[in-house]
């Protein structure tokens, strides 16, 4: 009996095994088809992000390669045109920095003592030399939207060029045991971002040492305050922050991505001054940072023609924008073009013989500068680790003492110390120390072996790995740290490990487009990383809402791109199109809008997001164009195609604009505005009527006092998403 139960039992337990076995293999398969289903979903999101990240990227480089192509016009200009076109008149200040010779006179035209700050001032008030306490406020102070008057401005900003000037081109660091050293990458204007960073990680101080990759400024709306934080830390811990060089410290480039506006619409009575002041601190930003001989950082890049021992012993100052060649003269094919030259280097604001010079606001004297004396520093002529902290504040001291000021940075002495390094003697202008330059701060990375010219940005170069293995070895380095391209983690690895980009500007392209990061490197010089996003609404999105989000916002901003060239885009369609039937094939439309916009887009994948409806695989066009919903302003203009060459040409309008606004007023005459559109037309080679110019400066005149606002202009152009208001 026992054991028939005991029978009963166990094919009871075989039944229940069985019977649960039924909905256990269900739930697996269960399980796969959710993961299958979630890795496509994941999958799809990640083809939306990627085709999102072409868009931006896309865009600002398409900007970048405008912006350097019109200042090659400009160059082109005064190369070509005689000194008394007026084509040449209008942009040559931007060629002509010396208007000041030397530093006496400097000194009265910065001055910031006549500058009195009245009693109803609510900002910060700074004392010099700068303290960390005094910093501190400043920047609780810029936390609270407060602003810095323009006298304490204009004081920092000149005790901030006294000691760059005495700076190496290449700043060494150590790593040592009891403290790691913090590497920032590109905040372009997000004061958001280095305020967060500071709050994780703690103020710049001697036992937290700094490194800020360059691209302060341009893009964001709080430029100035990051330089006047940074500046301010760097004069309290000269030996503990260091500040590189990015393409961005550039007034030619300020001019079209927003710092010039930013402080002119800050500062508006000493505004010009604080922007010449500025021009001189860029060109003598250090243009790289080695720690402890083993990790490179620089803002862009390497070329295959790239030797830091050259770096290190340029005068970088020269290059107060790097986006022009300095011309020898001896390269003129006879003597009346180099009389011409010549001519120009008088106007220019001296004598100089032999060779044809950039022009910076560094200024002659007849006495050869103090820089000559001193030696330079290269990879190779470094002192070990265990000196180097002594070494280096012993070597400020020394060169503070030898430029002529205290250990205060106080007033300059009577000696001309920041007069042209090359006054007195002749020198060859050596185009490969600028090429150099431009690879060091506009080049990217590729993962293919070689170097080739970088056309997407339209300066520096795209280098690939082997380039990184053969620069790195020749100067026995381990790892190239680099920013000046946005990465969706805030970081990314390339060229196996060997280079590493860092980028600090969170939500760059959009809320949620991208993390923010930084890097923490202590003795064993390996990279840990701190990513965070600033905007708490990125980080309240969950990922499809992010991704949506940014979408949306790349699909408005390439759709204002297809607007603006929708009569391109028509006269392309209809050689398609024969029969004016008003169709075309998607592939034919994908073709032609790559054609006419030339932004490299995958247009097959994103035609559902731009075409709405098609019939039997053909895009009707012309609906098409009225769909994208873009509205402008109705003027009464007789020529219609001058609107479409303002709405495709409004950022090189706008830098035109503020290079003919030589007194930063704001307001142009309509001289001056007949003369901007001359300007345009010359460079791309299109005739523009008076007729039509007039009409149009006539109907944005609106309160008929003869000159015209270029912000109110620039404002009543702007082109609108009327399917992101419905």
């Amino acid at each position: 009996m026992g054991c028939g139960m005991g029978k009963s039992k166990l094919q009871l337990k075989k039944c229940e095994r069985v019977s649960l076995s039924v909905p256990a293999a269900t739930a697996i398969r269960a399980a796969l088809l959710i993961q299958r289903w979630y890795r496509q979903y994941v999958a799809r999101l990640e083809m939306r992000r990627r085709c999102t990240w072409n868009i931006f990227q896309s865009i600002e480089y398409a900007g970048e390669q405008d912006q350097i192509k019109l200042y090659n016009f400009f160059g082109f200009l005064m190369d070509h045109f005689t000194p008394a076109s007026s084509e040449r008149n209008l942009i040559s200040h931007i060629f002509r920095e010396n208007e000041i010779c030397r530093d006496t006179e400097w000194e009265r035209y910065f001055c910031y003592k006549d500058i009195e700050v009245p009693d109803s001032y609510t900002g910060p008030h700074l004392t010099f030399p700068m303290t960390f306490c005094g910093v501190s406020k400043l920047v609780e102070a810029f936390k609270h939207k407060q602003q810095l008057h323009a006298r304490y401005v204009l004081q920092l900003l000149g005790e901030t060029w006294r000691l760059l000037r005495i700076l190496p081109n290449i700043n060494q660091v150590s790593a040592c045991h009891t403290k790691e050293i913090t590497i920032c990458g590109d905040l372009h204007g997000h004061l958001e971002d280095l305020l967060l960073i500071f709050y994780k990680n703690g103020l710049p101080s001697s036992e937290k040492p700094y490194v800020f990759n360059g691209d302060f400024v341009d893009r964001g709306k709080n430029s100035l305050e990051i330089l006047l934080i940074l500046f301010g830390f760097l004069l309290v811990y000269p030996n503990d922050v260091h500040l590189n060089r990015g393409n961005h410290e550039d007034h030619i480039v300020n001019l079209r991505y927003g710092f010039t506006k930013e402080v002119l619409g800050k500062y508006r009575m000493h505004g010009k001054k604080i922007l010449k002041l500025l021009q001189k601190i860029f060109s003598w930003l250090p243009l790289a940072t080695v720690i402890d001989h083993k990790v490179l950082i620089v803002h862009g890049g390497i070329s295959d023609t790239t030797d830091l021992n050259t770096i290190a012993r340029v005068d970088r100052h020269k290059y107060v924008s790097v986006l022009r060649p300095p011309k020898p003269t001896h390269h003129a094919v006879n003597g009346s073009k180099t009389q011409m030259m010549n001519n120009r280097n008088r106007e220019a604001g001296g004598l100089v013989e032999g060779r044809r010079r950039v022009c910076s606001l560094t200024y002659h004297s007849s006495a050869p500068a103090y820089k000559h004396n001193l030696p330079r520093r290269s990879l190779h002529n470094q002192p070990t680790s265990s000196q180097l902290n002594w070494s280096v504040e012993e070597e400020l001291k020394r060169r503070r003492r030898q430029a002529g000021f205290d250990q205060s940075y106080g007033e300059l002495t009577k000696s001309d110390s920041d007069s042209d390094p090359e006054s007195g003697e002749t020198t060859e202008t050596d185009e490969h120390e600028w090429k150099q330059i431009v690879d060091m701060l506009w080049s990217d990375p590729m993962p293919q072996n070689g170097c080739s010219p970088n056309e997407v940005r339209g300066g520096g170069c795209y280098w690939g790995p082997d380039v990184s293995e053969e620069v790195l070895g020749k100067h026995n380095l381990q790892l190239l740290i680099r920013s000046h391209e946005c990465k969706q983690e805030g970081y990314e690895f390339c060229h196996n490990r060997r280079v590493l980009t860092i980028f600090s500007a969170s939500n760059y392209y959009e809320v949620g487009s991208n993390r923010g990061a930084y890097i923490r490197m202590g003795p064993d010089l390996v990279p840990h990383f701190i990513q965070y996003q600033a905007s708490r609404t990125s980080r309240e999105f969950t990922l499809r809402q992010s991704i949506g989000w940014t979408e949306r916002s790349a699909l408005r901003a390439l759709k204002e791109q297809l607007f603006v060239h929708k009569s391109d885009l028509i006269s392309a369609f209809h050689e398609f199109d024969p029969n004016n039937t008003g169709l075309i094939s998607l592939s034919h439309w994908a073709s032609v809008t790559e054609k006419v916009l030339n932004l490299g887009l995958p247009w097959r994948v994103l035609r559902p997001q731009l075409v709405s409806s098609t019939r039997y695989g053909m895009v009707d066009y012309h609906q098409w164009i009225r769909e994208l919903s873009i509205t402008e302003p109705k003027l009464e203009i007789s020529d219609n195609s001058i609107l479409e060459t303002m709405y495709k040409n409004h950022s090189n309008l706008e830098t035109i604009f503020r290079i003919i606004d030589t007194d930063h007023s704001g307001l142009i005459s309509f001289e001056e505005f007949r003369q901007t559109w001359k300007l345009l037309s010359s460079h791309l080679k299109t005739e523009i009527s008076d007729k039509a110019i007039a009409d149009l400066a006539q109907s944005i005149d609106f309160n008929k006092d003869g000159s015209i606002d270029i912000n109110e202009f620039m404002e009543a152009f702007r082109l609108v998403d009327l399917s992101a208001h419905s």
